[in-house]
């Protein structure tokens, strides 16, 4: 691994939050349904663009954009506005929760564990295409 760009289809979404249930006296935990779907997706847009890829040991870096849809809605101007980049998405999901639905579904697949993570960077942007391009570095010491 060196450096890997793929593609992502669809409205970007984030990492759901944790889910709870009891069991006797004891509490657990799960993650829904939406979230693990999207993760495998992610999974599987990565290795349907890198079907030989062994995940790396070495440190990487990683940097998302994130394009959604825009909205019905929107006038022609502001549409325009939108597809300059002049407005960006405030809305949810938050830059965290994409990133850490994007690394989660990378784990053992790009990297051994998202720990290996160094550098991430992401951004919210309005397109006709809604998806989320991911772009992975292996980390090179110079030393």
């Amino acid at each position: 691994m060196a450096y890997f760009i793929f593609e992502v289809p669809g409205e970007p979404r984030g990492k759901g939050r944790p889910r709870f249930f009891r069991r006797g006296k004891g509490v657990g935990t799960y993650t829904d349904d939406k979230t693990v779907s999207y993760e495998n997706l992610v999974r599987t847009s990565f290795k349907a663009a890198y079907p030989d890829c062994i995940p790396t040991r070495k440190a990487v870096t990683i940097t998302i954009h994130a394009y959604f849809s825009i909205p019905k809605s929107a006038s022609k101007v502001k549409r325009e506005a939108m597809l300059e980049r002049n407005i960006r998405p405030t809305k949810k999901p938050d830059v965290k929760n994409i990133l850490a639905a994007v690394e989660d579904g990378l784990n053992t697949v790009a990297y051994m564990d998202d720990s290996q993570i160094i550098y991430e960077k992401c951004g919210k942007y309005y397109d006709e295409k809604p998806r989320v391009i991911v772009v992975l570095r292996e980390f090179r010491d110079e030393n």
